[in-house]
Parts: structure tokens; sequence; C-alpha cells
């Protein structure tokens, strides 16, 4: 793949969930192909200055045969021209690439810590929530069975109040049947037997 420099600038890395960042492996990759492409840059550059030595070498003799002083003044500019723009170029690119890389890798990890943060300032707030119901729900439910409480303490209350005077109620009635049943009795042993018809 040729790889440009808006190919760094364009290129769009998937966001990964429960994570900070960018998927680590897409990223790997993606600079793996930078690194690939730098090389064959830095073996062009290679390559260039061989061929630029070479032609150097190569040009001075068969210039120096026609005449000398054309061969003192062609060579030199060729020389310059061709050596200077290639290496400055390509180092250039290359800077570029890194200087975009780098820009790209800062604005990712300032995207993804600023993403962080936001989910944590969120998530926190959602705690505070979740604590503020929790904390209400308990108050009243705590109410609640206090009200319920009173109100069977005073049902209870009022059921030993009911046994109380129930009991006592029913005591003195038995103790008058008891009465009425002993005064009878003795109404009737007093009785003659004559008087009973017998």
């Amino acid at each position: 793949m040729a790889l440009t420099p808006d190919d760094v600038v364009t290129k769009q890395f998937q966001h990964v969930r429960f994570k900070d960042g960018f998927d680590p492996d897409e990223v790997d990759d993606f600079l793996d192909e930078i690194v690939i492409e730098w090389r064959k840059a830095l073996e062009e550059n290679v390559e260039l200055k061989a061929k630029l030595a070479a032609y150097e070498s190569g040009a001075a003799p068969e210039a120096a045969a026609p005449a000398a002083p054309a061969a003192t003044e062609a060579p030199a500019p060729v020389a310059e021209v061709p050596a200077e723009p290639a290496p400055t170029g390509s180092a250039t690119a290359t800077a570029g690439i890194i200087e975009l890389a780098q820009r790209l890798h800062d604005e990712h990890v300032a995207e993804g810590e600023a993403k962080r943060n936001a989910l944590i300032a969120e998530a926190e707030t959602e705690v505070a929530r979740i604590r503020t119901e929790a904390e209400a729900k308990q108050r009243e439910e705590s109410a609640r069975l206090e009200r319920e409480r009173n109100t069977l303490e005073a049902r209870i209350t009022e059921l030993r109040n009911f046994e109380r005077d129930y009991r006592s109620q029913l005591r003195g009635y038995i103790e008058g049947q008891l009465r009425e049943l002993d005064e009878k009795s003795a109404s009737t042993d007093s009785t003659p037997v004559s008087a009973i018809g017998l």
C-alpha cells in the first residue's frame, strides 16, 4: 500500500468499549504500515544517493574529454541540484509523517482522556443519584415501619385491656353465678321435706 501523508491524516480508528482510547491492534497495524512505507522511502533514498554517486563519478570523465572548462561547470550544478532536493524532500516527508502521526496520537489520547473523564463524571453523578434515592427510600421505609410498629403496639395495648376487662367481667359473672347457686342450695336445705311435697 502506498502511504501518503493524507492517509495518515484521514485514518480513522475504531473506538473500543470499556477501554480508554482506540483498539491497540488497529493502531499497531497502522503504525506498522507507516514503518514499512518509511523504510521504503529510506531505501529509495539510499538507492538514489548511490545512483547519484555513480552518475557523478561516471559523468566527470565524460565531461572532461570534450572541454575542460565545460566539465568543471556542468557537473557541479547537476551534482548539487539532485543531491539536495531528494534527501531533503524525503526527510521532510518522513518528518511530516512522523509529526502527523504524533499529532494524531496526541489528539486521540486527549480525546480518550476527555471521554474517560466524562464517563467517570457521569458515573459519579449516577452513583450520587442512586445513593440519594436509596437513602430517601430507606427513610420512607423506616418511617412506615415505625408507624406500623406504633399501630401494632397500640393494638396490643388495646387487646390487653380488653382481655383484662373480659377476665374481670367473666370472674364477676362466675362469682355471681356461684353465689346464686350457694343461695339456692342454702334455701333448699332449710325448706322441710313436707313443703317440697314428698
